[in-house]
This record gives C-alpha cells, structure tokens and sequence, in this order.
C-alpha cells in the first residue's frame, strides 16, 4: 500500500484580534476563526495552517509587527511546554489583561463592582509549589523525560529545568529523570506529584510496580543527595507513604503577619503561589476588617488559611468544609498557632439543602466565602439567609464569580461593592479574583 504523504503546512498571514480564554491568539485565516498559540493582540504573524479535511493552525510561526507587549519568553521550553501560555507578554500586560476580562464577566452579568480593586501581581518566577509533572521514558531519546505535557498534546515536555517551579525543585528535573532512568520501574513511574513548603518539599512518586531493594537505596540517596522527601504512591491518595513505610511528613508554610504557621500533607489543598496567598490573605482581612466583637463564617475552609488570620482579630470564627480530612487539619492547625476561638465542621456545601449554616440564634456579620471553580452553588441561599452585612468572596474561577455575583445581586440584597483580579499563576492565562460584597 502506498503511503500516504505528508503535505507541508501553509503559511497565512493575519491579524491577532485578542486572545482566548486559555492564552490562544484569535486570528481569522481563510475566513474562519482560529485560535493559536503565541500571537498578542494587534500583531501581524505568519501561521503554519495544516492541510487536510481537520486544517488547523497551531502556532504563530513568525511575527511581522510584533506588539509593545510582547517579550523574549525567559523559559527555553516555553514554544514546546504546556505549562505556560502567555510568557511571550509583559507580567504587566498579563495582569492587565486579567483585570479587563474579570470586569468584562462581570459587567456581562450585570454586575459591576462599585470599585475597581487593584489587582494582585504575583512574582513572576519560581512561584508555584504545587505541581504534578509526567514522566516518561522515551526510547527514541534514550532516557527518562520529566516535565509538564506538551502544549495540545499527552507527551511529557522535554525539559532541563523550569523558571515557574520552586527553585528547589525546578533544579531537579534532569537528575530525576536519571533517577527515574536507572530504576527497574522506569517504565511503570508516570508521574511525580511535587509539593513544597517553606522548608522543604516532598515529590510522590506513583509507582505501578513495587520498587526492588536496589531501587529503594537509589530513591534515599537522591533524597539524601538533594534535601528532599520522595514517598511512593503506589495507589490511590490514602496508600502515600514514605520509602521508610511511614505516613508522609508534613510540610509547612507561614503567614508571619499574623504569626501562624500551617502544617499540610503532600496532597493537601493549598494555595499554589505561595508569596502571592500572603498578599491575597491581607487583602481579603482588609476587606472584612473583622472586629473583636465580630463573628465571622469561612465557607470552604480548607486547612484553615483564612480563618485563623481571621481569628487573631475578630471574636469568633466558625470554618466550615466538606473533607473531613481538611477539617481536621484545620483544627489541628488552629490548636498548634494557640488559637481558641476558631471551631471548625464537616459540612456538604453541595446538597441541594445544606441546611442552617451555624447554630440557631448564632449573629453572623462577616463571611468569607472561597470555593471551589464551580462557584458556591447552592450554598448561596443558605448564606444569603445569615445576613451578614459584607462578604468576602476569593475566587479561582471569575465565570462563576459573576454568576454568583448575579444571584447575590439580584435575588438576595447584596451589592458587588468591590473587585480584582488576582494573579495566582502568572504566565498563563488562568485567573482568579477577589470580590467584596455588602448589604
């Protein structure tokens, strides 16, 4: 059978007229919209546009009039690597860029904020401390990759390092997949979990085999070698233990401005940028302001990361979470920082009733709402009943923001007094918010 050839691509000349939801320039080629990779709004780029009944462009392959915005991305991976989008722009075109789409859902669901909020700005480099990075043998390039996927595809990135990791962790990617390389599970390790704290960080790797004796002294000294914990996964989250057969150690974060230190597991919830969650934290206690006389309600506590900053101020806070697990965690944070005046429930925000929220006759007069990307949900009417007269709502998914933002508005007596955008992962086109709300 004859093989069939492989037509070359075919270069079209266009104009970006913005960028999509996920970093994509929108461009019109041969009179249809198109979204690709690396273009900024306003340029003139060259796209390669595949031949064949699924022609598609995928990437600006040159820029003739390239944008005030746009920079040399920093990462020598970035044009392969799915884990940024938007490195060819400013930070600060980034975070403008955010704003402006925050306000427009906003002002789409007939809610403007009273104020702008400025927005938050992150650094830019080694910011992240929560990662998953594939890993894959690959036999053609002899050796074991270790990286994010690649941009619109299941391969693992091909990639020496990475200017958005832990700088701790981001020096490591070659040398674990050397370690990798050299195990008898090489090819049955596709994953590494990284977390990491403020001392220190742990990598969990997913084993689908059990590991040898030779494979276990190989993993501590590369723990040994470059101060980090490694624990095996060998199945679901609950099997996590170290190479000791231990649970995992925890790690630790702190938020010295209300002298608080957190201790989480590998697989905890927590915010992924570290400096920027300090500053997001400070933000939301501003709004709020909560007073020593002040009961206040966080709804989706997590591991207690707003509520005790809230507890060293107001009178009393109540946490409320659907992981038991994180509940706990909470409690046992509060009681490690000697905070008595914060208690903390297993409470399913997602029935369709979720019932009284706190105890009857309890006076609520803050919130501070911050809940998964599917927004607050049904949660809403429950809170709404409470009346409290301000509501600090921290979002990682402005869409539902304003469809909750709406419902808030429109059918329970609130005003969107303020909001911004919050950078929690810079160079990518993924946004959250931080919204006031008040009676």
């Amino acid at each position: 059978m004859a093989r069939r050839s492989v037509q070359p691509p075919v270069p079209r000349v266009a104009t970006v007229t913005g960028l999509d939801g996920r970093g994509r320039a929108r461009v019109t080629v041969d009179g249809v919209s198109r979204a690709v990779h690396g273009g900024l709004p306003g340029e003139l780029v060259v796209v390669e546009l595949r031949r064949g009944r699924r022609a598609r462009p995928e990437r600006v392959s040159r820029v003739l009039a390239p944008s005030a915005e746009r920079v040399v991305p920093r990462c020598p991976h970035y044009v392969v690597c799915g884990g940024c989008s938007l490195m060819h722009q400013a930070p600060a075109a980034q975070l403008a860029l955010k704003q402006q789409r925050l306000l427009d859902q906003l002002a789409a669901a007939g809610v403007a904020p009273a104020q702008a909020l400025a927005p938050l700005a992150s650094p830019p480099w080694h910011y992240r401390r929560r990662a998953r990075l594939g890993a894959k043998l690959v036999t053609a390039k002899g050796r074991v990759l270790v990286g994010f996927r690649e941009r619109g595809s299941s391969f693992v990135a091909d990639m020496a390092t990475c200017h958005v990791l832990v700088a701790q962790v981001a020096r490591l990617i070659e040398p674990l997949g050397r370690l990798i390389g050299g195990l008898t599970l090489s090819r049955r390790l596709p994953q590494v979990e990284v977390a990491a704290g403020d001392r220190g960080a742990i990598l969990v790797l997913r084993t689908l085999d059990p590991p040898t004796t030779g494979d276990r002294a190989a993993l501590r000294a590369f723990a040994a070698d470059h101060g980090v914990t490694l624990c095996l996964q060998p199945g679901d989250e609950a099997t996590i233990i170290g190479l000791d057969g231990a649970p995992p150690p925890d790690l630790t974060y702190a938020l010295p401005e209300y002298d608080l230190e957190f201790a989480f597991g590998p697989t905890d919830f927590v915010q992924v940028n570290g400096p920027l969650n300090r500053r997001l934290v400070a933000a939301a206690m501003a709004l709020l302001d909560p007073q020593p006389d002040a009961t206040v309600l966080d709804l989706f506590c997590g591991l207690g990361n707003f509520t005790l900053p809230l507890a060293r101020h107001a009178g009393r806070v109540i946490g409320l979470e659907g992981s038991a697990a994180l509940v706990a965690r909470a409690a046992a944070n509060a009681a490690r920082n000697g905070i008595g005046n914060a208690t903390f429930a297993v409470r399913d925000l997602y029935r369709g009733d979720p019932g009284p929220l706190v105890p009857a006759g309890t006076r609520v007069d803050q919130v501070l709402l911050d809940p998964p990307r599917t927004g607050a949900g049904r949660a809403l009417p429950a809170l709404a009943a409470l009346g409290a007269r301000r509501i600090a709502y921290v979002s990682c998914n402005p869409a539902t923001l304003a469809g909750d933002a709406a419902e808030l508005v429109r059918h329970h007596g609130y005003r969107l007094l303020a909001a911004g955008a919050v950078d929690m992962f810079p160079h990518t086109a993924h946004a959250e918010a931080l919204a006031l709300f008040g009676k």
